[in-house]
């Protein structure tokens, strides 16, 4: 609180010349970063460099106990500040000194430390806290999934509030430490790489390390009995897959798919640029959701994905987002498209590569199998709106404009793009409108007409994204183009698209 003075006379006016023009009161920050879908997601004033979590997790009970120690910076005077978390707090200290906590609204964990933090300051968070995370429902949604033998927690956009306190969006990235003991006989799975495990008193403790930026929401963790298979890629990057020893008819496909990550990535690499992270996989839990995540370094997979056999194209999809996602994450989440189209195109690219139908086929037949008036058309890819952020549309005109882009620039050019974008943003965020500037800048050619045509029309485009006619012949180009016959891969594109998480 500011205190008035009042000295007599002169004296007054120099102790007011005396007072820093920019002496300013602490507030508190912000209770979310203010995204365009989900407003009260993240927090404000600091941003947070690393999460050491040291949990111990109970299966039968689905009990979790945690001490979360968050290291961050403060960005304005600060009287207050937030955490995103569900899971009861038994104490909360701020650099080493007990601060005050209450809970509000729906996941806002406000803390007040025991004197005000100045902008710029280095400052450690640590939360003791414990609860049933399965029984942790907002709006009856839970992100915590109970398996026969542990638990998971893998979703987008949000996750980690039921199991640590975070700034959870996506601009504030931060390196994990992630220690989990749970009983002899269990294992954990999360992500980068396991650094140790040791045992004692019936506990096993497992040791993870995620070494590069990463957004929460791409913070997985899975417990429960698992087969491990470790290798290398050929460039020499650790390898570990964990699957359920209680997948049924699917195991086969399942490993048939996803021991082939080392390949996909070497694949994928030649394509988008270096792997970004120090370590690859994916894990298969026992469950029954229906979808795949693109957690870092480490992909989640249900195992329905996998009933009809191999889906090697849905792990190309997964893996590609290493790179369009967790790499170079969205702003805001208005621009999942660059998460999601580029996923996308690379299932295409595979296709391509395997023989299974060009990506000008299989972008002719979405262009000439959808009619003009399916809602399809009415979808934004470049800003979809929360409710139909994972849409059909999303994936699938999200990847058509990107062979409008290819045909647009040539493959050299269009390479060359998508190399140099994700060499530029490396461990960062960007929009829609950033990789239109970027390759229009790589390019040398206006580009955004095209992409306002494939990204933000409520129509369906006069012309194919294949077509390289001027806007004069758009209409004969567009009856001239006839689709193809359906590619061998398209059914196994769709399941992996319908696999994909929607909220």
């Amino acid at each position: 609180m500011r205190h008035r003075l009042i000295v007599p006379g002169a004296a007054a006016v120099c102790l007011l010349l005396a007072i820093p023009a920019s002496a300013a009161e602490p507030t508190p920050g912000a209770p979310g970063v203010g995204d365009s879908y989900y407003p009260d997601s993240g927090n404000g004033g600091y941003h947070v460099s690393h999460y050491d979590l040291r949990l111990k997790y109970q299966p039968k009970t689905d009990k979790l106990e945690g001490t979360a120690t968050l290291l961050a910076t403060t960005t304005q005077d600060l009287s207050r500040f937030n955490l995103d978390f569900l899971l009861d707090v038994n104490e909360v200290l701020v650099n080493g000194k007990k601060a005050t906590f209450a809970k509000s609204g729906v996941h806002e964990l406000e803390i007040t430390p025991s004197a005000a933090l100045p902008k710029g300051k280095d400052i450690s968070v640590v939360v003791r806290y414990s609860g049933t995370p399965s029984q942790v429902k907002v709006n009856n949604f839970t992100a915590w999934y109970r398996t026969p033998d542990g638990a998971v927690v893998a979703q987008e956009p949000e996750a980690a509030a039921w199991w640590f306190p975070s700034n959870d969006h996506p601009t504030d990235k931060a390196t994990f430490d992630i220690s989990v003991s749970v009983p002899d006989g269990y294992q954990t799975v999360s992500n980068g790489i396991l650094g140790s495990q040791t045992s004692k008193l019936g506990w096993t403790r497992y040791n993870w390390r995620s070494a590069k930026p990463q957004a929460t929401y791409l913070t997985t963790l899975a417990v429960g009995k698992f087969d491990i298979t470790q290798d290398t890629t050929a460039n020499g990057l650790p390898v570990l897959n964990a699957y359920s020893k209680d997948l049924g008819d699917n195991a086969p496909a399942v490993r048939a798919s996803v021991e082939r990550t080392g390949e996909i990535i070497d694949w994928e690499s030649s394509l988008f640029g270096p792997y970004p992270f120090t370590a690859v996989g994916g894990y298969v839990p026992n469950v029954k959701t229906g979808y795949a995540l693109e957690t870092q370094t480490r992909p989640y997979y249900s195992p329905s994905s996998f009933a009809n056999g191999a889906n090697t194209s849905l792990i190309v999809h997964e893996l590609a987002h290493q790179w369009f996602g967790d790499s170079v994450s969205v702003k805001d989440w208005k621009n999942i498209w660059i998460n999601e189209g580029f996923a996308t195109y690379a299932q295409w690219l595979w296709s391509e590569k395997e023989g299974e139908g060009t990506t000008q086929e299989l972008a002719d037949y979405i262009y000439n199998g959808v009619p003009a008036d399916n809602v399809f058309w009415t979808v934004k890819p470049g800003d979809p709106g929360a409710d139909k952020q994972f849409d059909r549309a999303v994936y699938d005109r999200g990847a058509l404009a990107l062979q409008a882009l290819r045909t647009k620039v040539g493959d050299k050019t269009f390479f060359e793009i998508l190399q140099g974008w994700t060499a530029a943003n490396k461990y960062g965020n960007a929009s829609v409108q950033d990789f239109t500037t970027f390759a229009e800048k790589v390019s040398g050619k206006p580009l955004a007409q095209l992409f306002d045509t494939w990204l933000f029309a409520t129509s369906k485009p006069a012309v194919s994204p294949n077509a390289t006619d001027t806007a004069g012949k758009a209409g004969k180009a567009a009856k001239s183009l006839k689709a193809p016959a359906q590619p061998k891969s398209w059914k196994k594109i769709q399941e992996a698209q319908a696999a994909h998480p929607h909220h």
